[in-house]
């Protein structure tokens, strides 16, 4: 983190949107540069809705010991009128040697706090969600920028038709293009990489059935088939992403990082779980673990037509979700 200096920090960081791969990386990048001014800084992090008004003297005066602090605090958007009145106070005139960032999902919940944030000078980092398909297709082509490598326009489209919209799904195929390639990614490329490689497309299927997306899903579907995917990884995609819905669901509502040990599985994949979880009921669920079974059993039983199977799973999936008997 060569030039990074404590002037060079921003007292206070704004991020604001619902991009959750964006929101990541600026936390990532700001504890990075909080270490290269100091290794040793103490950083900590706080959940908005339940942090105390009285606990923001505490958390911002300054240690007894020295050194720099940053403070993390998430959910900016639930923060109470008088933890927020306190912030915005202390943003006025903040101390040099704590770095406060402040998340927030940017919208009409908590707008006050934010505008209030901007407005007392803090530094904001965008990361909202790319809503147009023509963002994602400049996404994909800066994040291969960005690591030495370059595409064309129909590289970056073949890209996101086999992986699908998912940002933290798309930065993940770049890198692992960006490694097993030269960096020159083609439409081609993309097409030759893709066939055969299906943990990604597989997900891309399931992910979009468990929230409801049938036309998404069976363009995912179609593509994979048509570039050579094998439908049995398919098949298991559509039960893992199941599985793992039925699973988080029975945990109950909870934070994602409490449920990660208890569950076993990475915050991030029960946080994806929750969000699909909504509108599932557990009689749903159950139609729907009975359908990826009778789909497994008929793609891996070598059934006369494999994509028939998975096409009829992702309708009777989206159907169980809806309350349907289909």
């Amino acid at each position: 983190m060569g030039g990074v200096t404590p002037a060079s920090l921003a007292p206070i960081l704004l991020v604001l949107g619902d991009e959750e791969l964006l929101a990541t990386r600026a936390v990532t990048e700001a504890v990075a540069k909080a270490r290269g001014v100091d290794p040793e800084v103490d950083v900590r992090e706080y959940q908005a809705g339940s942090l105390a008004v009285g606990e923001i003297a505490e958390m911002l005066s300054p240690s007894l010991f020295g050194g720099r602090r940053l403070l993390i605090l998430r959910s900016g958007q639930d923060a109470r009128k008088d933890l927020a009145a306190a912030l915005l106070a202390y943003a006025k005139n903040p101390d040099p040697d704590v770095q406060l960032l402040v998340l927030h999902l940017g919208g009409a919940k908590g707008k006050a706090f934010a505008d209030g944030l901007r407005a007392a000078g803090a530094t904001v980092v965008p990361a909202a969600k790319l809503r147009g398909h023509r963002d994602r297709v400049a996404f994909v082509r800066d994040e291969l920028r960005r690591a030495g490598g370059k595409c064309t326009d129909d590289a970056a489209e073949a890209l996101i038709a086999a992986v699908g919209n998912d940002l933290r799904e798309l930065a993940a195929a770049c890198s692992q293009l960006i490694a097993d390639t030269d960096g020159r990614i083609s439409a081609d490329t993309v097409a030759r990489y893709y066939r055969g490689r299906v943990e990604v497309t597989g997900f891309t299927v399931a992910d979009a059935t468990m929230v409801g997306d049938v036309p998404a899903a069976l363009e995912a579907l179609r593509w994979a088939l048509h570039v050579g995917v094998d439908p049995v990884p398919i098949a298991d995609a559509l039960a893992d992403g199941v599985r793992t819905v039925a699973r988080v669901a029975s945990a109950g509502r909870g934070n994602p990082y409490q449920l990660a040990s208890s569950l076993g599985m990475p915050a991030w994949k029960i946080e994806r779980a929750q969000r699909q979880g909504r509108g599932w009921t557990p009689e749903g669920l159950v139609r729907a673990m009975q359908v990826a079974a009778e789909c497994n059993a008929a793609v891996k039983g070598g059934s006369d037509d494999r994509a028939y199977a998975l096409e009829r799973a992702v309708f009777s999936v989206a159907a169980a979700r809806q309350g349907s008997t289909r």
